[in-house]
């Protein structure tokens, strides 16, 4: 197994499974949290080498995560994913620095090169055509 850690933030409870365990297939070592705001209470937080968080999440949203991170001096290299894909938050996304802006379902051979991306340390920021 991988030393890696991938954390996924997601509130939808099958989804977040899922992705768990696409990530844990892919190699790697996986934290699964419900909220924003459970990821960043979580002591695996400094350890993460990528972050994947939904964008529609109650109390805080995938996007004001990254922004508290970045502005936290806490950036981690991040994709975020969303069921309402829309060019506001694309590129919002896209210009704080996100690796990967998904929309859903997620194709799994993008996602893989999304992680790859971003765990060469946020190779330029992609978004789906």
């Amino acid at each position: 197994m991988n030393k890696v850690l991938v954390s996924v933030v997601e509130d939808d409870r099958s989804f977040r499974e899922s992705m768990g365990r696409l990530m844990r297939a892919l190699g790697y070592t996986v934290e699964i949290f419900s909220s924003a705001t459970e990821f960043l209470a979580s002591p695996r937080l400094a350890e993460t080498a990528c972050l994947i968080a939904d964008i529609n999440m109650p109390v805080m949203t995938g996007l004001e995560l990254h922004r508290r991170l970045i502005d936290t001096d806490r950036a981690i290299p991040t994709i975020l994913m969303t069921a309402f894909p829309n060019d506001v938050d694309r590129a919002r996304a896209l210009n704080d620095g996100v690796v990967c802006y998904l929309g859903k379902p997620v194709d799994e051979e993008r996602l893989t090169q999304c992680v790859c991306a971003a765990l060469r340390s946020g190779g330029p920021p992609e978004a789906d055509p």
